[in-house]
């Protein structure tokens, strides 16, 4: 099963890598979204929420982009993306490729669909809450 949930991941990634995140097949009717950190953190219950959540944060930025650095299958339901965010603020004119946006996305998989999926601001917030070495550590 991690190999099929690591292609269901990287399927999704395959749109969200050209700024396409209209897509929510792979998604439970019932997803649990979260975001920790960043300007908007939370937690949505369901396709709309989710969906709302994230159209109001795209609405801040021009040309937002999610790339994947790195996949992890941590066991049989959860995939580690190490992400980088790329982007303008629309009002700022921050670009996040300039402060490093370095996330992290935890994917919840179970019977083919995404039923949790939390987003990081901080790789290292995710990697604590998963109980892991931050990246370069060894045990």
């Amino acid at each position: 099963m991690p190999s099929a949930n690591l292609d269901l991941v990287r399927s999704i990634y395959a749109d969200h890598e050209r700024g396409d995140f209209r897509s929510t097949e792979w998604a439970h009717p019932e997803i649990e979204y979260v975001v920790v950190g960043g300007p908007e953190p939370g937690r949505w219950t369901g396709l709309a929420g989710m969906a709302a959540s994230f159209r109001n944060f795209l609405t801040s930025w021009d040309d937002f982009r999610i790339e994947p650095e790195e996949y992890r299958a941590l066991d049989d339901e959860r995939v580690l993306v190490l992400d980088c965010y790329s982007g303008h603020g629309k009002t700022s004119g921050v670009e996040l490729g300039q402060v490093r946006a370095r996330a992290a996305s935890i994917f919840h998989i179970r019977d083919g669909k995404v039923t949790r999926l939390a987003l990081y601001w901080d790789r290292e917030r995710a990697f604590a809450d998963l109980g892991l070495l931050p990246e370069g550590d060894s045990p």
